[in-house]
């Protein structure tokens, strides 16, 4: 995979996530610890792939967001609605989900 390429994933999922949350680029890069004279370029170069940001600052930005830091990873759109999905499951309902999951591998690993 090139930089490129998560660089643009990232940044999607990155303005996707601060635009469902309704938080402008100067306010999250201010919430995340960077200086409020450049936070919102810092913000914009991570939406638009220009740069990519160390997996610290991935981190900072999730927990703002509320969402899970693979959610910025996810190449599959799907897992990445799943990963955002299990994120705001209970305890209880994930170890029930992946109850589920390995019995569907292990139905389908047995054909």
């Amino acid at each position: 995979m090139t930089t490129q390429h998560s660089a643009s994933l990232f940044g999607r999922r990155l303005r996707g996530a601060r635009r469902q949350a309704d938080i402008p680029q100067d306010k999250l890069g201010v919430q995340i610890g960077l200086d409020e004279h450049t936070a919102s370029a810092r913000i914009s170069r991570y939406e638009t792939g220009v740069h990519e940001p160390p997996f610290e600052i991935a981190q900072k930005l999730a927990k703002a967001l509320c969402v899970p830091t693979a959610y910025f990873y996810c190449e599959d759109d799907d897992l990445a609605e799943l990963v955002l999905a299990w994120e705001r499951l209970p305890r209880s309902e994930r170890k029930h989900l992946r109850k589920l999951v390995d019995t569907k591998l292990a139905g389908s690993l047995a054909k």
